[in-house]
């Protein structure tokens, strides 16, 4: 129990950190400011831990990360105006890619709202469409309610950000503490399926010929990894999964086609394109996988959509049989029902899916310095209980492409928003949650660029992160593009103006080392993971290095160039 539980006249910010303790939380990512010195003062008598990053959006990339790797609602903390603003991308990122996050935001006092006054900012306006909803406190008494609710809305059903503006006067004011009753009118949390469509689902998988599996991110947040593979294997059904439903099979499954979409595997798309039925668990079937062709995506297959959102059923692709619910509970009862039906007979689809997985592998030259090699060797080494990061770009598509996740939760990455910059900051978090795993970073001289300066927060806190560098002088998924749809007229990409990386790392006390040869992969990979600190590898590769194969815009995922 608090030391200030039973006392009267506590002031706003000790009586939010308190309900922050009931809510469980231990730790906060934060950057402090003017009107939150009520809250920084109050946190020196609070047991919550505060990890002080370099920068707002390195804060809310951080406690994002911390989630995703967790399934916890992550909490940051940022001050008025420019501090809060400055968490719009993080905050979008975590709601693209249903993220459980409470962003807390300082603001001036209740006096000058709306008068423009000094680092004001109309941050609950301005984060309307990127929040499951947002809070402006104007009482100190509705805190206790307002933070039951807001865990409660992160966490539950779709997660995502739910944001509480505090204004300085509302901290610092003296009250009683209130009844901490939730009012969320309206708001349901659907959980098992509706019994006749399990039975239509159960009904049409026995009666189908070429089933896939098509899994997302709901896989990975209902914690449905487990009842998955067990309907792939009773069923014999073959998985292709999103990029954020990576690790919900391991890597390396029989049943696992890979990726599905512009840089998924050739078998993957040809399967989506010619299954007969495709059960689509957590998916909103975004335009990374149906290139933005919804009429042109697995035309031949009865749908089945299950999702725990009612917005995405039916928003890209007509579903013959829609199931709201909680993934893990539909499949558990999808995985009852079938019982009392015959299994899919699928030993012709399965030859023909291993006709296509034995012509058209996923391949590289092992002669010489690639970053698939890289990622490969890192795989080898690091062990399935290693964390995987990744910033955006060429290296993010290579780890999700080659990198051998073998578990739910141990793949972080920024998918719907593409955050150029999440990486550093997300493996911050990644690492103070679970501070046993090896956490290892994939990015590039582009992204890491982005928040650099969250080198600081990792040396400040003897955080052990490995960066694994891809560093080719180039933004290289923009020059890709270029160099393949518009006639290689390079504009925007040339990074020649990097730093010396290694004597960055160095600086702020990081290890660091390069590595420009084949012969040298193994043994630096084997030296930084047995080095007790951070080390920052930075691996010179070829910017003419392609992510393949890759689907042209405008064009069905069967069309893939580089096959």
């Amino acid at each position: 129990m608090s030391m200030n539980a039973g006392k009267k006249g506590l002031k706003g910010a000790t009586i939010l950190l308190e309900a922050l303790e009931k809510e469980g939380v231990d730790l906060i990512f934060g950057y402090p400011g003017g009107v939150l010195l009520p809250l920084y003062d109050a946190l020196l008598d609070s047991p919550i831990r505060h990890i002080l990053a370099r920068h707002e959006q390195g804060v809310v990339h951080a406690a994002d990360g911390y989630a995703r790797v967790t399934g916890k609602v992550g909490v940051c903390l940022a001050t008025s105006g420019p501090g809060a603003t400055n968490l719009v991308t993080g905050i979008a990122n975590a709601y693209m890619d249903s993220i459980p996050l409470v962003v807390l935001t300082g603001q001036v006092v209740t006096s000058l709202l709306g008068t423009d006054s000094f680092q004001e900012a109309d941050i609950t306006g301005i984060t309307i469409p990127i929040t499951k909803h947002s809070y402006l406190v104007k009482d100190a008494r509705e805190i206790p309610r307002i933070v039951k609710e807001a865990f409660y809305l992160a966490g539950t059903g779709r997660p995502g950000p739910v944001l509480i503006d505090l204004p300085k006067d509302i901290l610092a004011m003296e009250i009683e503490p209130f009844p901490a009753d939730m009012y969320l009118r309206g708001y349901q949390v659907p959980g098992k399926g509706d019994s006749a469509k399990i039975a239509e689902v159960a009904k049409a998988l026995s009666e189908c010929h070429k089933p896939v599996i098509y899994a997302g991110g709901g896989v990975i947040t209902a914690g449905a990894g487990g009842v998955l593979r067990q309907l792939a294997e009773k069923a014999s059904l073959p998985v292709v999964t999103t990029l954020m439903g990576i690790g919900c099979l391991p890597s390396g499954h029989p049943n696992l086609l890979g990726m599905v979409g512009m840089h998924g595997t050739v078998t993957a798309n040809y399967a989506v394109d010619d299954c007969d039925l495709l059960l689509a668990v957590g998916v909103r079937f975004d335009d990374r996988v149906t290139s933005g062709l919804g009429h042109k995506f697995a035309t031949k297959a009865k749908i089945i959509h299950i999702d725990i959102d009612p917005a995405e059923i039916g928003k890209v692709i007509r579903a013959q049989i829609p199931i709201l619910g909680d993934a893990r509970l539909v499949m558990e009862e999808v995985l009852d029902a079938l019982a009392g039906f015959e299994v899919p007979q699928v030993t012709d689809w399965w030859e023909s899916l291993h006709a296509w997985q034995n012509n058209y592998p996923m391949k590289y030259d092992k002669d010489r310095l690639t970053p698939q090699m890289i990622i490969e060797s890192v795989g080898e080494l690091a062990g399935e209980d290693a964390i995987i990061v990744t910033d955006v770009g060429q290296h993010q598509m290579w780890a999700a492409q080659f990198y051998p996740i073998m578990k739910s939760r141990n793949f972080a990455t920024s998918g719907g928003l593409g955050t150029m910059g999440f990486g550093l900051p997300a493996a911050v978090g990644a690492q103070i949650a679970r501070p046993d795993n090896l956490v290892v970073l994939f990015t590039g001289d582009g992204s890491l660029q982005m928040c650099i300066q969250e080198l600081a927060t990792i040396a400040q806190n003897n955080l052990p992160i490995k960066i694994v560098l891809m560093n080719n002088g180039v933004l290289g998924m923009v020059r890709q593009w270029q160099k393949m749809f518009y006639d290689q007229r390079f504009s925007g990409i040339d990074l020649h103006a990097n730093p010396d990386f290694v004597k960055v790392a160095e600086a702020y006390g990081i290890r660091g080392m390069r590595i420009d040869s084949l012969e040298q992969v193994h043994s630096a990979i084997s030296e930084a993971i047995k080095h007790p600190g951070a080390v920052l590898l930075d691996f010179t590769i070829s910017p003419d290095e392609d992510v393949l194969p890759i689907v042209p815009p405008g064009k069905p995922i069967t069309e893939m160039l580089g096959r």
